[in-house]
């Protein structure tokens, strides 16, 4: 089976470009059985501070998943997929409450859909420390 290796902290051109297009994605999460739980979400991607982000409700069933692995964080992936185009970033998610990595988060959220989501009290931002990036862009 072929592999399709990207550097999460320098990925390709074409690589970059599919992460910076309007794409549903969806968030994998293990919940505390081990199994897997996966959820459509927004995703923005940083390969300069090697992070993907999340913003969502501080309640979701994915906030509590990477909560309930500790301080190290959660192991998590985020996918795309649009025909033959795919990739994937995996790596340590941690939960963040900080107004201004929040703001900065929905900032990036909005700059790649193209929309600015309300105002919403109980937002965090799930970061996603990069190990390892898989596609074809």
């Amino acid at each position: 089976m072929a592999a399709y290796p990207q550097d999460p902290g320098a990925p390709d051109a074409p690589y970059l470009t599919f992460w910076q297009e309007r794409h549903l994605c969806t968030l994998t999460t293990l919940r505390p059985d081990g199994t897997p739980h996966v959820v459509p979400v927004g995703v923005t991607y940083d390969p300069e501070a090697r992070l993907a982000r999340v913003i969502t409700n501080k309640s979701s069933a994915k906030v509590g998943h990477v909560l309930a692995a500790g301080p190290d964080g959660a192991p998590v992936a985020v996918c795309q997929v649009d025909g033959g185009r795919w990739a994937t970033l995996e790596g340590r998610a941690r939960v963040r409450t900080d107004p201004e990595r929040v703001a900065d988060a929905v900032r990036r959220y909005a700059q790649r859909y193209g929309r600015t989501p309300g105002p919403n009290p109980d937002r965090v931002v799930i970061e996603i420390e990069l190990t390892r990036a898989l596609g074809r862009g």
